[in-house]
């Protein structure tokens, strides 16, 4: 379980417990996210998750679930590592190197206009807004407990930043946007109805040309839809593991 780039390892409280029931389960935080602080020197998320792998030994074919940021980290390791993954599981994401004709939201500006200013406060209730409250519901209008939790994770996440601490490269040179007929095992990509529309568009790119994608949209959701409706989130994942289990 890999978390968007505005979570940490806190993502998938309710999923690490409910499939570790029925599954062997591994989640952890990224470099510059939750209790992994960032430290100086280049890095690249895709390194530290094969050293977190083989350092636990989980060698046989996974099912890796990532969201958004973490969904593109899980595709860019399957593609080089068929041996190594069994599904993926593309929550709220979108292929490495995808570029869509889409509107950006006015509120990206105004996060990074706060965020060079160095208002993390006001940064990260704008970046809130964005990903969880999403494009047509109001701050009242979510679960305020998943919605602070969010805003503490993305809150801890944008002080690590500000810290300008080591140098992120790309996880690989090989982007996914055009590879994606390469990918034979299945693939499960899920979306909130209230998600930026270059994420709307990342799923259907998916769906279109991932030969074994099936997709599903969850209503009154955002970017973090486990987080806003956790049991329909579950079972829509475990439909899809009972479908490829052998």
């Amino acid at each position: 379980m890999i978390h968007a780039g505005v979570a940490d390892h806190r993502l998938w409280n309710n999923e690490f417990a409910y499939f570790a029931n029925s599954h062997r389960v591994l989640r952890h935080d990224m470099r510059g996210y939750g209790k992994s602080e960032p430290v100086d020197g280049e890095f690249n998320h895709m390194a530290d998750l094969v050293a977190v792998l083989d350092a636990l030994e989980f060698h046989e074919p996974l099912i890796m679930m990532g969201c958004s940021m973490g969904g593109g980290l899980a595709m860019d390791f399957a593609l080089p590592h068929p041996s190594r993954v069994k599904a993926l599981i593309m929550v709220c994401s979108a292929p490495s190197g995808l570029e869509l004709d889409v509107p950006t939201p006015a509120k990206f500006a105004e996060a990074e206009k706060a965020f060079e200013a160095g208002d993390l406060d006001l940064t990260c209730e704008i970046e809130t807004q964005i990903w969880f409250d999403g494009t047509d519901r109001t701050p009242e209008q979510v679960n305020q407990e998943m919605r602070k939790l969010v805003y503490d994770m993305n809150r801890k996440a944008l002080a690590y930043e500000a810290m300008n601490l080591g140098k992120r490269l790309p996880n690989t040179e090989t982007l996914a946007f055009d590879r994606l007929g390469n990918i034979k095992i299945p693939v499960l990509v899920i979306v909130g109805a209230q998600d930026t529309p270059f994420i709307q568009g990342g799923a259907d790119y998916m769906a279109e040309n991932i030969p074994s994608a099936k997709k599903v949209k969850i209503e009154d959701a955002a970017h973090l839809p486990n987080l806003d409706h956790p049991e329909e989130f579950q079972r829509i994942v475990s439909d899809f593991l009972k479908s490829i289990a052998s």
